[in-house]
């Protein structure tokens, strides 16, 4: 049984270092070409499900929930602060993500 506990995570640690390196590809890419980086993006979502391994918290503000595509802010995504949340609006479909801000001890 320890063995098979191991390959999985073993799987798991490379899931998570293929799903970093997607991410710095897809952001590398983005000026060139936006279609290549948004199939980065697709494939790293894919690897998480199918290993059930969390994207992290930095590369999931970097695409859009709703059409999955690299979203890089100026370019094809607004970010605006407003009443104390971040407010991401993806350009090319127009979904909004709201995200609190985290004031730490607010009592």
């Amino acid at each position: 049984m320890a063995a098979k506990k191991s390959s999985k995570t073993a799987f798991k640690k490379i899931a998570m270092e293929r799903i970093d390196i997607l991410f710095k590809n897809a952001g590398r890419e983005f000026s060139n070409n936006p279609e290549l980086s948004n199939r980065y993006v697709d494939i790293a979502r894919r690897i998480a499900m199918r290993q059930r391994v969390r994207i992290p918290t930095e590369y999931k503000r970097k695409f859009c929930r709703n059409c999955h595509s690299y979203a890089v802010p100026g370019e094809n995504m607004s970010v605006r602060i407003h009443r104390g949340k971040v407010i991401y609006r993806c350009s090319q479909c127009g979904y909004i993500r709201r995200i609190p801000i985290n004031n730490g001890d607010r009592k």
